[in-house]
């Protein structure tokens, strides 16, 4: 068994060896087509961070009227399912915080402690976005609420727009993984019809299938780790540069993900993807070739 495997790892080294530039030229495609596909995954996983990090900033803001009974509401509201933090604002705590916004301009809010014109009210904000048109709906039934404001509209609109980006990441991504399989299948089939006369060869000396097959997998297996190997040290180098960069320029609204529980395995991914089309190229183009 060892001695087949050497003798079929020997013929693929051959085999590339032979057809050089062939191989270069699958490694290649290979390579492109993981960097397109590595570059759009990065580009959905900084989007989706992008919106999660949106979707954290959503309050509801709850407005109470004057007599309200604050225990009963504040148990009622602390209850209902979805709610990740619920504070408390008072009306004094709200005028101080509208001096801070003011700043310089505080003053014009002097004389307001006695008759503070502000009501109580609640912060609240939801585990998840789509939750919270449905929270305010709830609260705003209950007895004692003068108003309940949580941008209506924007935060629909927020909810499609981050379900439209979760379909398109996965469509994309998905295409083009099936355009780079079959693009490796054409580049490996040229090779293999190059070869067509070996494989007959093989096949009347009594060979088997797999005996046949097994070189052609190693060597597409070979090609694809090293596309994928090249692609995934240029996009990794690439996207560390571009880290760099954006923290230097001080961007503070656009923040890339540097988590390596997030990067790591769309990098590894990469890798045994190429693994698997360069295989999987392979077995699909000498498939027919067996039957002499």
């Amino acid at each position: 068994m060892l001695n087949r495997l050497t003798y079929c790892l020997h013929l693929a080294i051959q085999a590339l060896t032979r057809n050089f530039w062939m191989a270069v030229a699958s490694a290649g495609m290979i390579t492109v087509s993981l960097g397109i596909l590595g570059s759009f995954l990065l580009v959905a996983i900084n989007a989706s961070q992008l919106m999660k990090t949106v979707e954290s900033s959503v309050e509801i803001n709850v407005f109470l009227v004057e007599d309200a009974d604050k225990e009963l509401l504040d148990q009622r509201i602390r209850q209902l399912d979805g709610i990740q933090s619920c504070v408390f604002v008072s009306k004094e705590r709200a005028l101080e915080e509208m001096r801070e916004a003011l700043g310089e301009n505080k003053d014009i809010l002097d004389g307001l402690e006695e008759d503070n014109p502000l009501p109580d009210g609640y912060r609240i904000k939801a585990e998840r976005a789509e939750l919270v048109p449905v929270i305010a709906g709830q609260i705003q039934e209950m007895p004692g609420i003068k108003k309940v404001r949580y941008g209506q509209g924007w935060v629909e609109k927020l909810i499609a727009i981050t379900r439209w980006l979760n379909v398109v990441s996965l469509a994309a991504a998905g295409l083009l993984a099936v355009a780079a399989v079959f693009l490796i299948v054409t580049t490996v089939r040229l090779s293999v019809v190059a070869r067509q006369q070996e494989v007959s060869v093989m096949k009347f000396l009594g060979a088997s299938n797999w005996f046949v097959r097994l070189p052609f997998l190693m060597e597409g297996m070979a090609v694809g780790l090293i596309g994928a190997l090249v692609s995934t040290a240029f996009l990794a180098g690439g996207y560390y540069y571009l880290t760099l960069q954006v923290e230097a320029a001080s961007l503070f609204f656009l923040e890339l993900v540097n988590d390596p529980q997030l990067l790591v395995p769309v990098f590894t991914g990469l890798v045994l993807l190429g693994l698997i089309m360069g295989g999987l190229g392979s077995m699909v183009s000498i498939r027919k070739f067996l039957n002499v």
